[in-house]
């Protein structure tokens, strides 16, 4: 749990600071610095519009999308517009309902409070913020057995801004209580070019248009990756060449880290390069694909596979995990008759 307050000098402290404040310093403040996300920024200026105008907290807001898309920055500037304080947690460290009823205890009227992964909140907790939602009150049972006693404790009005990677994961009860929903999308190459362009000038570094295309195509349609593949790009700038990110300083910068040209790191290269050489394109389980690149399932399935499947190069079928067309072409090998006529983009039973 921390609170946010905006800090203008944090930028000019960039130089100075280690990779998380860099991070944090690169969250932009206000809707209007806001890069994509075009749908969800003019329905959530408007529900925060009206509010201000009636002169109450805004509908609880519910952002859902996968990591990196934007969702802890967009809680922020919720606050931040309504000039209001923030309180940030996370679903799984609300274990108990007692540390949920602490929280809630202490906010003040109109405040924000932000639950990441909050499909991953424990049950009674849960429980709790229905009400809590609701009426802005919790009931905190004092005692155990037959003298146990529920005393209701009210809370000021606030706004709930919860964040979840797996919306399906939601309980209905929960996903009900929110009065606004915002689906974040995956970003266009052009819109990362935007998000490279703000990102190096609050940094300070100096990189060209193609350079900063270059950057925004490897990204995966991911902000966050777009920032973190910038940073690298500097420092092999400032170390190998003459500080300024040309096209051939970034393809030099992400060739050392392990990014090829489709935005793949060495683990879906791995990922890939076992499914194609080593079972034969496949059909072949997650479990299984998992332990002949040595990491653990979860990690493939979660870490890996999205990308992998938005890119054509994976397909998840009854049977299990096959390669495309697409993947055996990115590995400079010729795919079988019987790949080659599939089209990559049919659709699945995951679809």
């Amino acid at each position: 749990m921390t609170d946010f307050e905006p800090d203008e000098a944090a930028l000019s402290a960039l130089p100075q600071t280690g990779e998380r404040e860099v991070e944090t310093a690169l969250r932009p403040r206000k809707l209007a610095d806001f890069v994509g996300q075009p749908r969800v920024r003019e329905q959530l200026s408007l529900v925060l519009e009206s509010a201000r105008r009636r002169g109450v907290p805004p509908d609880h807001v519910l952002l859902s999308g996968p990591p990196g898309l934007g969702k802890t920055s967009m809680a922020m500037i919720i606050a931040a517009e309504l000039d209001a304080s923030i309180r940030i947690t996370s679903g799984p460290a609300l274990e108990r309902a007692g540390d949920l009823a602490a929280m809630l205890s202490n906010l003040a009227e109109g405040d924000v409070l932000f639950i990441d992964e909050i499909h991953r909140i424990a049950r009674p907790a849960e429980e709790m913020l229905y009400l809590a939602m609701e009426d802005f009150r919790v009931d905190v049972v004092v005692g155990k057995g037959p003298g146990a006693t529920s005393i209701p404790l009210e809370i000021a009005p606030f706004t709930l801004v919860g964040a979840t990677t797996r919306s399906g994961a939601l309980t209905g009860p929960l996903r009900d209580r929110f009065g606004f929903t915002g689906q974040m999308e995956f970003y266009s190459p052009e819109e990362l070019e935007q998000v490279v362009q703000r990102s190096a000038d609050l940094l300070g570094i100096s990189v060209d248009p193609h350079g900063r295309a270059e950057i925004a195509r490897r990204s995966r349609g991911t902000p966050r990756i777009a920032n973190r593949l910038l940073r690298r790009v500097r420092d092999y700038a400032e170390v190998r060449a003459d500080g300024t990110g040309t096209l051939e300083v970034v393809r030099a910068a992400l060739e050392v880290y392990d990014v090829d040209e489709l935005g793949l790191d060495r683990l879906d290269r791995a990922v890939l390069a076992a499914l194609v050489r080593s079972f034969g394109g496949g059909p072949v389980g997650v479990s299984t694909l998992a332990v002949a690149v040595g990491e653990e399932p979860s990690t493939v399935e979660e870490v890996c596979e999205p990308y992998l499947v938005r890119a054509g190069m994976l397909a998840r079928t009854p049977r299990g995990r096959v390669a495309t067309a697409a993947a055996w072409e990115h590995l400079g090998l010729q795919a079988p008759a019987e790949v080659a006529g599939v089209d990559a983009a049919a659709p699945t039973l995951f679809d």
